[in-house]
């Protein structure tokens, strides 16, 4: 690959969805900004390794898809009014207060309460998060062609409706934002253990756009405790990154990570919207909760020194606010290391999780704690099989022969 070509894979990930979002409230479609900013991308290949790289590669996309989307309009039929239309949403002013950023304006557009959840989940990891549809269609267990038809549909129903392309009015913004905050941790999830086979088990470039896009939220909505938790709780996982991947590539367990090597300013970021949040004396949601064990985690300095009591204590609040099947095995977790694999093991058991691949990969490890090693392998490969990314199912593999 040449060092254009390099360049133009880093700007594509970098800018893509700047492009998309920027030309989406220009335009006031996403079918043609989604377009226009693929062929504006196409564009570049063709130009920059003979013409040269643009002092700004961003606004040099922005502006030809932004170009391209304008002849396209004029093409089409009812042109003049879409054309209007177009020139009347790139030129209306943003309200008083309003944030100024393309991208957040097309996160609350995705997550309009007239879609479906799983609608709004799957058109805002495509166009803000960048993930592809197939990516998007293994992690919610579909095939590809119904997760393409499901953000069609999506986008149709947006320009159906007129849904418009910004940050709602601060009457609208806490009934909205409960859904911003489900897609904006699904896209750091995505970006923390990437569920495509074959790619880095880590996307770092989701995970920043994530911790980006929630910050803007929290700064629009200070007091909001669930966003300043969901912030909290990204900061402190993203702060252990420098230390779950090896020099080879493999996943590190937290137990053996290298503590010295975490970020410490994340870190302490991470802490104070933790203690902020305590200090408030509002009873916390699932994400301040989260964050908490998090912040546990992160102030013991080893494995050992875990206060696991305090870990269990707040996994008994969770599952009060949060009674799922994956929030009752990550309590069990912990309970390992409080009371033993066998109690642990006695709750694990009992979950309907048997297609979930940290159930088995749960149980796998108590099994092997316990001594009983052909269900221990079993357990494994069950895990091993149903595991999306390449680098946790080697893990898997090397936990199984250990």
């Amino acid at each position: 690959m040449t060092d254009v070509e390099a360049l133009i894979t880093r700007v594509h990930r970098d800018e893509w969805a700047r492009v998309v979002a920027t030309v989406a409230r220009r335009v006031g479609d996403l079918d043609i900004a989604e377009d226009m900013a693929a062929e504006a991308f196409a564009t570049a290949v063709e130009r920059w390794p003979v013409d040269g790289l643009p002092p700004n590669p961003g606004a040099w996309l922005t502006t030809t898809a932004h170009r391209k989307a304008i002849d396209r309009l004029r093409r089409e039929s009812k042109r003049e009014e879409k054309h209007r239309e177009a020139l009347m949403r790139y030129d209306a002013p943003s309200p008083p207060g309003a944030i100024d950023d393309d991208r957040l304006r097309l996160v609350f557009t995705c997550c309009h309460p007239a879609l479906a959840v799983e609608a709004r989940t799957a058109l805002t990891l495509r166009m803000v998060g960048g993930l592809t549809v197939p990516e998007i269609a293994r992690a919610f267990l579909v095939e590809e062609t119904a997760m393409s038809r499901r953000i069609t549909r999506a986008k149709a129903k947006i320009n159906a409706a007129r849904i418009p392309y910004g940050v709602p009015l601060p009457e609208d913004i806490p009934r909205r934002v409960t859904g911003v905050r489900t897609v904006l941790y699904l896209i750091f999830n995505e970006g923390y253990l990437a569920s495509r086979p074959g790619r880095d088990p880590v996307r770092d470039d989701l995970a920043a756009e994530a911790i980006r896009l929630t910050r803007l939220v929290h700064a629009l909505l200070p007091a909001d405790g669930e966003t300043a938790g969901l912030l909290a709780l990204m900061l402190l996982t993203q702060a252990r990154r420098p230390a779950r991947v090896s020099a080879d590539g493999d996943l590190v367990a937290l137990g053996k990570q290298d503590r010295g090597a975490w970020d410490r300013t994340l870190i302490a970021e991470g802490h104070a919207l933790v203690r902020a949040r305590l200090a408030s004396g509002e009873a916390p949601g699932r994400y301040q909760i989260l964050a908490a064990i998090n912040a546990v985690h992160t102030a013991a300095r080893d494995i050992e020194g875990t206060d696991w009591s305090q870990v269990v204590a707040l996994y008994d609040q969770l599952v009060v606010v949060d009674p799922s099947p994956i929030a009752r095995l990550n309590r069990a977790i912990a309970v390992a290391e409080l009371d033993g694999p066998q109690a642990a093991l006695t709750e694990v058991d009992g979950l309907p999780l048997t297609g979930y691949h940290a159930f088995h990969a749960t149980r796998a490890d108590l099994l092997r704690k316990l001594g009983r090693t052909e269900e221990s392998r079993a357990a494994y490969d069950r895990a091993i099989g149903l595991s999306l990314n390449t680098a946790e199912a080697a893990f898997l593999r090397r936990r199984r022969g250990s």
